[in-house]
Parts: structure tokens; C-alpha cells; sequence
């Protein structure tokens, strides 16, 4: 199965550490090597974010090696400006509303949604898997959505927002709520019925076309692929590499359920909402929900349920040992917002600094091998 990894990073002053309004200029500065190993560079809703995708993969390793080249090529082209590659949900320090990146839908997105957008800096990795078909994707939606919170408590990076501690792991999910329609994917029938919903939408006016939605899992409106974007950003290319083989061995199993005739649950959506509230709340630190037993349990039970579930996929994946090991070092050390969190004892700075050297990978020799 074919994989792919979008990150959104926020641009941060090298002197103050707030947020800077300079994607355009840093953009510029990117040439078109910087992009041949199938990294693309994109504008991001505001000014102050910028986006690097991978190209189309299906090996871990090279997936890492493409997401560490687009980290250090944005990274290197924001130094020029003065500026830091920052990934972190959400901005750590104080900083005015910035304005509206270039181009005329931005702008649109702006005037619809009005205060609900502004000063919306957040940032999230989205994972693209490759399917057979729309009517397959579908079926895979509705087989991914009991585990969208539990990725969201696995990357929760996002505890501190405009000079302070939310007291959630993941602030940015709570900002994302906001929209119209976010949260777990509905249950679709068929791909008639998903367009015919997303067409509803549009009419109403709740989304400026059918190429938006707010649901952590989507058809993508440009690849044929599985978009799921449950996830913060991760302050490590390691983190997107977990976030990534998870997802797609999610999928591996969805597809199996399906060959053997087996329809999703229908998940109740007052506890979907509820699940994805523990999940930004406490990460892994906490109580989560169990939508297919409908009971709270602690995250770390669904986590070590997840894995179980994917286990056989990763294998034939020949990506088991690898998320072995990021899950015990996530596990061990915490996810993002308890990594923030521990750096906050140094003051919010120490915070920005920690996620800037982190962002910044040095590129690794086994995954140059790889390629």
C-alpha cells in the first residue's frame, strides 16, 4: 500500500520566538532541487504556515528520508529569512492574528468563517494511503473511525497556545472543533451518499466547496487516497514516520475486514465527540473512549488495543520492528505535549527552542542507504 505524509510547520522570529507572517518569502527562497526527491512545498492557510508533502512511497525508510529533506530544506530556507521551521500544533507564545496566506480561496476561507479563522495557527500531519477505488475508500472511512482519537492521543503536540498551558495535550483539536462538520467521519453507504453529504454542506454554506472538510478522515479531493488527519504535527520526523505506518496498516486492516464481508460499527456520535474530546484532553495521560464497547477505558489500553489490531499488517508491512520501538520511545518518554511540557520548566522560550531543534532533523544516514 502506498503512503504519503503531509506536515504543516509554523514560522517563528529567531529573536522573539513568536510567530512570523513570512511564508511567501520563505517559500520563495525554496529552488526546484530542493523538491526532486518528491517533496513538494505548499502555502498553508495563513501567513505565518507552510506545508511540505512527500511524494508517493512504500517503504518507511524512504518516507522518512523524503520527510527529513523537506524539513531541512524549509528549515534552511526560513534561517535566510531569519526565521525558525517550527512544528508544534499550536503557537507556543503570544502573537497577533496574522493575516490570510495569498490567493483568492484563502481569503474566501477567511471571510466565511471569520473569527472562528482567525489567528487559526494550527498545524497537523495528515497521512495519505493509497486505495483501489472510492467505493472501497469509503467502506475503509467507516472501518478507520474508532481509532481516529486514539492517533490523535499518540501525537498530541499542542498543550500551550498564545503564551499559555491549556492544561490539554492537544489544543489544536479543540481550536479544529470549531469548524463546521469536524470531528470522526460519518458512516457512508456508498461514495454517492459521501458526495451527496459533502453537496448538502456546500448548499448550506457551511463549507466553501466540496474540495473542504473538517473530518479527521476524508477522500482526498486530489489523490486517490485515504486522508486521515487525526493528527498534531510531531515535533520529530519519527513521530510522522508512527503516525504514517499506523494509518496504513489501519487501512491493511479495514480492507481485510472487508474481504471477509464485515460492514463498521455505527459509532454514536455523542461518544465519537466525546472520544475525540478525551483524546485532546488528555492524550495519553488519561481516560479515552472505547467506541466500538461504548466505556471509558485509559489511553494506554486503546493504544496497546490498536496495536494489536494492526500487528499482523505492520508485519507483512516489514514495518513491525521499527514501530516497535517508536511506540516504546513514545511510550517512555511521552508524546509531544508532555515532551513541550517538561521543556516549559526552562519557560516558554526553552519551549520554542526544544521544538525548532527537533524540527530540524540532521539527515539520516539509513535512510540515505535506503534510498
Amino acid at each position: 500500500m502506498t503512503v504519503g505524509v503531509e506536515e504543516e510547520f509554523l514560522l517563528v522570529d529567531s529573536v522573539s520566538g513568536g510567530t512570523a507572517a513570512r511564508a511567501s518569502a520563505v517559500l520563495g527562497r525554496l529552488r526546484p532541487a530542493d523538491a526532486a526527491t518528491g517533496a513538494g512545498f505548499h502555502r498553508e492557510l495563513l501567513a505565518t504556515q507552510v506545508e511540505s508533502a512527500t511524494g508517493v512511497c512504500t517503504e518507511l525508510d524512504e518516507l522518512r528520508r523524503q520527510l527529513t529533506e523537506g524539513r531541512l530544506a524549509l528549515a534552511a530556507a526560513a534561517r535566510a529569512e531569519g526565521l525558525r521551521l517550527v512544528a508544534s500544533g499550536t503557537a507556543v507564545l503570544p502573537c497577533p492574528d496574522p493575516p490570510a496566506a495569498e490567493g483568492s480561496r484563502f481569503t474566501r476561507i477567511t471571510d466565511v468563517y471569520a473569527a472562528v479563522v482567525r489567528g487559526y495557527q494550527c498545524c497537523g500531519c495528515h497521512v495519505h494511503v493509497g486505495v483501489p477505488d472510492r467505493e472501497t475508500a469509503v467502506a475503509v472511512l467507516n472501518h478507520l473511525a474508532p481509532w481516529l482519537p486514539t492517533l490523535l492521543a499518540l501525537s498530541a503536540n499542542s498543550p500551550f497556545h498564545q503564551g499559555r498551558d491549556t492544561d490539554y495535550a492537544s489544543w489544536r483539536m479543540v481550536e479544529q472543533t470549531r469548524f463546521p462538520g469536524s470531528g470522526i467521519t460519518p458512516f457512508f453507504r456508498s461514495a454517492a451518499d459521501y458526495d451527496r453529504r459533502i453537496e448538502r454542506l456546500v448548499e448550506c454554506g457551511a463549507l466553501i466547496d466540496e474540495n473542504m472538510t473538517f473530518w479527521l478522515a476524508r477522500l482526498s479531493p486530489t489523490y486517490p487516497t485515504v486522508e486521515v488527519r487525526a493528527a498534531d504535527v510531531g515535533a520529530r520526523v519519527d513521530d510522522a514516520v508512527l503516525q504514517a505506518a499506523l494509518t496504513r496498516a489501519l487501512v491493511d486492516h479495514a480492507l481485510a475486514e472487508l474481504a471477509e464481508g464485515r460492514e463498521a460499527p455505527r459509532l454514536n456520535e455523542q461518544l465519537c465527540a466525546a472520544a475525540v474530546w478525551s483524546a485532546a484532553r488528555y492524550g495519553l495521560d488519561g481516560q479515552g473512549v472505547d467506541l466500538r464497547k461504548e466505556h471509558p477505558v485509559p489511553a494506554s489500553e486503546l493504544v496497546a488495543e490498536l496495536f494489536a489490531v494492526v500487528r499482523p499488517f505492520l508485519e507483512q508491512n516489514g514495518d513491525l520492528a521499527a514501530v516497535q520501538a517508536a511506540l516504546a520511545n513514545l511510550l517512555a518518554e511521552g508524546n509531544g505535549a508532555s515532551r513541550q511540557r517538561a521543556a516549559a520548566s526552562g519557560g516558554l522560550r526553552a519551549v520554542v527552542d526544544a521544538l525548532a531543534e527537533h524540527t530540524s532533523p540532521t539527515p539520516l544516514l539509513s535512510a540515505k542507504g535506503a534510498s
